[in-house]
């Protein structure tokens, strides 16, 4: 017996409230199954943002690639990646001004450091060899 087989439903039709599933069957043997089981978080994400999931993995996130297949903005891939994230019950708060600024602060550390070594060598504090060891530790 060939049954068309349907997503696993999350929601009640009814009021709304999240699902359990409380049984489990082998097609091969009949086997059944009966207890509470727990779902992945993907399960509870629309087919649309699964989709994009996996299209998402197919193109290893190249969002070039990801807005070229869909046929889609890169704003609009963004805004689903973002929907995606929440769906998975995690912030979507990302701050590309504080990224920079992190990068800005670990380039200008890096310089402080060279700088500091460049003074030690200067004053005798560093030989050469010690200066491109340290050098080396910072890159």
């Amino acid at each position: 017996m060939n049954q068309k087989k349907h997503p696993v439903l999350t929601t009640c039709p009814v009021c709304k409230h999240e699902l359990n599933v409380v049984k489990l069957n082998c097609e091969h043997c009949d086997t059944e199954v009966t207890g509470t089981f727990t779902l992945s978080k993907f399960n509870y994400l629309e087919t649309e943002k699964l989709y994009f999931i996996e299209i998402f993995i197919k193109n290893r996130g190249n969002i070039k690639a990801i807005e070229k297949e869909l046929n889609i903005s890169y704003p609009t891939v963004k805004k689903i990646l973002d929907e995606v994230i929440v769906g998975l019950g995690y912030s979507a708060d990302y701050d590309e001004d504080e990224d920079i600024k992190e990068k800005e602060n670990k380039k200008d550390l890096k310089n402080q450091i060279k700088q500091t070594i460049l003074e030690q060598i200067e004053k005798g504090q560093m030989t050469v060899n010690e200066a491109l060891e340290a050098l080396k530790k910072n890159k």
